[in-house]
């Protein structure tokens, strides 16, 4: 069966070289007659693949070395909780600066928990710079969504939020581009978009930050937890943490994060331009904010939009439907899309435009 191109938003296209290892290992992973879905997590081989996997990501993004990466469960959706959880003390606050559909919901899950101050968007695609002003004084931390998946937007630059930690939800857009980790108190991530397949979490947490969790916090939920256990308290996802390790393996021999931010910026502006380019398609987000990952588009019209996904899953396009909050298409374009996929669906959108007779 031919495969086709994935542009689903998450769980994401995966490399083809990492599906073909995956494959391959199956049944024996490294001689020791099981799958790796059947290993101990406190195998000899696992614990090789854990640290092998927390050693790349170290590399790949240059992480400091006062900063510990964890893996656990839940998505980016338990951490909208475990963040506050851990860091709020009673009668403590933070900001959250709004800028879609995910912060929101960050949001609603921090105000369970402590006293949340929001600054949201004066326009609705178009992020602007904030400054250490924008911020409360005693706030224990900002929080953003640093790439909007469903809006199709990023922050541009990233704020300064002077002595407060600053917390980024990264999980549609790590590894896509450089990052200064330095900048950060903690960076987390559902993998199943860049990082692999679904069921891991990553977070990359400073020491200053660890330790803090009030007497209360369940010791699942206390980052400490899985700091001081080397993210094997419990069972963790040890599959998804092992393709996790081959992704990782397969970005740093494709040039590293420099390589694939040069390779995601070319896909971008193959799209884009067609969008720009074109009298029937169109893209809401002002170039600044524009992401690099999530792409979406539409022709204003929503019959159109169904004939041309109606068209386009015939010709081996997949997922390329819109979020139903803001309907239209979207392509997402991870660092596993290949430059031929966005090629491809280009040479689509123009033939879909010219039979309509640039309508």
């Amino acid at each position: 069966m031919k495969r086709v191109y994935n542009f689903s938003a998450g769980p994401a296209v995966l490399p083809e070289p990492v599906l073909k290892k995956v494959q391959d290992e199956l049944l024996n992973y490294r001689e020791t007659g099981m799958s790796v879905m059947e290993l101990s997590h406190r195998s000899a081989p696992f614990q090789n693949i854990i640290e092998e996997a927390q050693g790349l990501l170290r590399e790949l993004l240059s992480i400091p070395d006062d900063y510990r990466v964890v893996f656990m469960q839940g998505g980016a959706s338990l951490q909208f909780s475990m963040i506050p959880l851990n860091l709020l003390g009673e009668g403590q606050g933070a900001d959250y600066i709004v800028t879609g559909s995910w912060s929101k919901k960050a949001v609603k899950e921090a105000e369970k928990v402590g006293d949340i101050r929001t600054l949201s968007l004066k326009e609705p695609f178009e992020i602007p710079v904030y400054t250490p002003e924008d911020f409360s004084p005693e706030s224990s931390y900002v929080h953003i969504t640093s790439n909007n998946t469903i809006e199709g937007t990023r922050f541009h630059k990233y704020p300064d939020t002077g002595r407060i930690p600053l917390i980024a939800d990264m999980s549609s857009h790590i590894l896509s581009e450089k990052i200064d980790v330095s900048s950060f108190g903690l960076i987390y991530a559902g993998a199943q978009k860049n990082l692999g397949p679904s069921g891991v979490t990553v977070a990359i947490i400073r020491d200053s930050l660890i330790g803090k969790a009030p007497d209360t916090c369940p010791t699942m939920m206390n980052y400490e937890t899985y700091v001081k256990h080397d993210s094997l308290f419990n069972t963790p996802p040890t599959f998804s943490i092992y393709v996790l390790k081959l992704v990782l393996e397969w970005v740093k021999e494709n040039g590293g994060v420099e390589g694939m931010q040069e390779h995601n910026e070319r896909k971008a502006a193959l799209l884009y331009n067609c969008i720009d380019e074109s009298s029937l398609f169109h893209n809401p987000v002002p170039e600044k904010n524009r992401s690099l990952m999530n792409i979406p588009f539409s022709t204003g019209n929503d019959e159109l939009d169904a004939d041309f996904l109606k068209g386009a899953k015939a010709e081996g396009f997949e997922f390329l439907k819109g979020h139903r909050s803001v309907g239209g298409m979207r392509a997402s374009l991870y660092n596993a899309m290949p430059l031929e996929g966005v090629k491809s669906l280009v040479d689509f959108m123009k033939k879909f435009e010219s039979d309509r007779g640039g309508c």
